[in-house]
This record gives structure tokens, C-alpha cells and sequence, in this order.
């Protein structure tokens, strides 16, 4: 059994597909051009035929699952295909499958999207048995959407398929801002660490200081997640597009490896591209030895990493926001430790990212830390909970500083 999987790209209102192989097969990418001021598609005739008649043909035998589109937490609707190809009907010297699709958003139906890849198979043996699997993923804004689908082969066999998805927020989230337009269709994004897009600043900005353990839900795992990478992204770029923020302080650190691994001060804008290649140097499956030889490292660590960053005599934030999993110590960071901290001025809040709070409804150090300063503990569990615990966040601060409240502030939840 062998899997071949694509990702999407963009190029303005067209769309290409890059083809993702074995080991020890090359990538083929096509692009399909446009022309004109109305961006018309240039398709082979067979192919727009075959997309036209939306009809299911099966001469290449094949399965098409779809995925509905589901919420991620960089809030945008995230659907997509799973191909199922028999082997056997792969067999023989090397092909080509090359697929073209659709989509189309039901209010925009004189703005469709088109994609395209191209998937090179190697030599397969007569007798091989099991599927071949074909993977493609994009992403949607809220809006109905029919996609049409084909893939052919050298020999001119079709597989096409067709069918609707429905991106929708629940009515209770509508106030929520995606990151996505209603009815746009998007390609995958697989750049987590790209630059925001620079944010006109509000007159009597606020200043933050962000501190956030990159660290995989699992504290015994051997590698950062993308879904926990992406969550903790995602909470980082909802505050980086806040205009009330003028200043911001970062610092990322990995609790496994007791380090800070990125910190970036008093600056106007998130350096996302220079956090991801930081964060490269994780290496989450080798243990230092002079850290085991320390019974209550991770205990000190902490401490004096909470200690240093709220204490911070160089700089007075209007908040310190922690970011990140639960950090569950065998020793928990003593009273004294923390009376250091109960002379602090301004608000702290944490943003607990817990996947499953059932499984480990107990505070952790940093939410002990954050009770023993009177902060606000939120629950990160769903994509939901990133942007109504920062619309309440970003409210309390701009209550705090300037004596009234923000406007459309959202009532907290999840509070611990």
C-alpha cells in the first residue's frame, strides 16, 4: 500500500495543485493558465467536458471520500478528498494520473475555481494487491459549495466524481471573525510561520508581553504536532492583528528541553518567519544529561523563567499573557516563589491550550502562578475558544487602561 498526497497553491482566482510522492519519486506541478480580463480557463476539451457533464465515471476504478469542512484553529473551514485507487488497476510500467477540479461557492457561480495536478506513479507489479490513496485538502469561508472532479491516466481512463459541502458556524459563533472570506476558496496553507500583513495601530496603544510554551499536548511525545503548533500559532496571530497593541514582547520556550528558545522585545510587529525557524531547533527525542542529573529542574525552570518574565525591571507591560499546553510538575513552584510575584501592577492572563480538559481537569504550575497573581485562566480547547477568550481579554485591558470597556466585548467562558 502506498500513499500519494497533494497540496494546494494559490495564484490570484486560479489554483494549482503540487503533487507530494514517494520517496523515490519527483513532484510534478502544473499550472492552468488564463487569459484575458475575465481570467477564462484553458482546459483540454475532454477535460471540460467530462467536468461539465458532471457525471460519475469509473473506466479508472476508483472511491472518492469527502471530508466535510471542519473549523481549524487557524479559523478557516478546512475540507478536502481522500482517493482510494486498487493497485491492480495501477499495474504495469510507470503512469501518470492527472486530475482537474472545480469549486464552485453557491453565490459566486460565474467565479469558479479551478485546480490541477499532476501525479507521477512508478512501475507497479501484476500481482499487487491493496489501495493507492490520491489526498487533496483546501480551504473554504463560510457558503455552499459544489466541486467537480476528474482524473484520468495515460490511457485516457476517467475517474470523475462530484459533490456539495457546506461551511457554516453555529449561530451562537456568527460574531466570529475567520480568516477567511464568506464564500472564498482558498489553497492549504503550509507556511504556519509566514508574515502577518502589516496592522494600522489605534492611537494609545496597549503593550503586551506574550509567553508561550511550544510544547505537544503529550509532555512525554517526541515531536511538536502540527495541530499543536498551529494552535499556538493561531493564538499568537489573534493578538498580532489586534490594533490596540502597539508594542509587543514574545518569548517562546519548550519545557521538555527547559529553555527559551525565541524571544523578540518592544517590537511593532510578531516576527512569525524568525519564531518558525527558532522553533527548527526543537528536538524534542534526546534528553540532556545535565538535566537529569537535576531532580527539580523543570520546577526551577519555571520558576525562575515566570519570575524573570513578570518581574521584568527593563519593562512594564499592561498585561503578560501565557500561552501553551498544561505543564504538570512533579513539585509544584513553592509559596515563596510566588509571594515574590504578589506586587505586580498589571493583569496576567492564561491562554491553557487542552485539547481534552476531562482527561486533566487539574491547574497546572502556570495556572497556580496565574491564580497566585489574581489573572484570568482560559480554556483553549476548540478553535472557538481562541477568539472569544481574546475579544475578552483585549476588553478587560482596554477597560482597565482607558476606563472603559471595548466596544462588542464578548462575555469570558471557559474560566478556571
Amino acid at each position: 500500500m502506498f500513499r500519494l498526497t497533494h497540496r494546494l497553491s494559490l495564484n490570484r482566482k486560479l489554483y494549482w495543485c503540487a503533487g507530494v510522492l514517494l520517496a523515490s519519486s519527483g513532484s510534478a506541478q502544473q499550472l492552468i493558465s488564463t487569459s484575458g480580463p475575465g481570467g477564462s480557463v484553458n482546459l483540454f476539451n475532454s477535460d471540460a467536458a467530462i467536468l461539465e457533464a458532471q457525471e460519475i465515471r469509473k473506466d479508472l476504478p476508483c472511491t472518492v471520500n469527502v471530508n466535510k469542512p471542519v473549523l481549524g484553529f487557524d479559523l478557516k473551514f478546512h475540507t478536502g478528498y481522500e482517493i482510494t485507487i486498487p493497485l491492480k488497476d495501477l499495474a504495469g510500467a510507470e503512469n501518470q494520473l492527472t486530475m482537474v477540479f472545480r469549486a464552485v461557492a453557491a453565490d459566486r457561480k460565474d467565479e469558479p475555481i479551478y485546480f490541477s495536478q499532476r501525479v507521477a506513479v512508478p512501475a507497479i507489479e501484476e500481482n499487487a494487491s491493496g489501495p493507492a490513496y490520491v489526498q487533496g485538502a483546501f480551504n473554504v469561508g463560510e457558503g455552499k459549495y459544489h466541486i467537480d472532479w476528474m482524473m484520468r491516466d495515460r490511457a485516457e481512463r476517467v475517474c470523475s466524481y462530484f459533490w456539495d459541502i457546506d461551511a457554516e458556524l453555529p449561530q451562537r459563533d456568527k460574531q466570529m471573525a475567520l480568516d477567511i472570506a464568506a464564500n472564498a476558496v482558498k489553497p492549504e496553507d503550509n507556511e504556519p510561520f509566514k508574515q502577518e500583513p502589516p496592522v494600522e495601530r489605534q492611537d494609545a496603544p496597549l503593550n503586551v508581553k506574550v509567553v508561550v510554551n511550544f510544547a505537544p499536548q503529550d509532555s512525554a511525545s517526541a515531536t511538536l504536532h502540527p495541530l499543536d503548533t498551529n494552535a499556538l500559532v493561531s493564538i499568537l496571530r489573534n493578538i498580532s492583528r489586534e490594533p490596540r497593541i502597539g508594542k509587543f514582547s514574545i518569548v517562546a520556550f519548550n519545557m521538555q528541553e527547559q529553555r527559551v528558545i525565541y524571544r523578540q522585545e518592544d517590537a511593532s510587529q510578531i516576527d512569525f518567519p524568525a519564531l518558525g525557524k527558532a522553533l527548527n531547533s526543537v528536538n524534542l527525542g534526546t534528553v540532556d544529561l545535565k538535566r537529569l542529573s537535576q531532580k527539580h529542574g523543570d520546577t526551577e525552570f519555571l520558576a525562575n523563567l515566570i519570575t524573570k518574565e513578570v518581574k521584568d525591571e527593563k519593562e512594564q507591560p499592561d498585561a503578560v499573557i501565557f500561552a501553551g499546553p498544561k505543564v504538570m510538575l512533579d513539585e509544584g513552584l513553592s509559596p515563596d516563589m510566588l509571594k515574590q510575584l504578589s506586587d505586580v501592577k498589571f493583569p496576567v492572563f492564561y491562554m491553557n491550550y487542552n485539547l481534552n480538559p476531562q482527561a486533566n481537569p487539574w491547574r497546572d504550575a502556570i495556572g497556580n502562578a496565574v491564580k497566585s497573581l489574581k489573572g484570568v485562566e482560559f480554556t483553549i480547547q476548540k478553535p472557538r475558544d481562541v477568539f472569544f477568550s481574546w475579544a475578552d481579554i483585549v476588553g478587560r485591558l482596554v477597560k482597565m487602561k482607558f476606563g472603559k470597556p471595548t466596544t462588542g466585548a464578548v462575555t469570558s467562558f471557559n474560566q478556571q
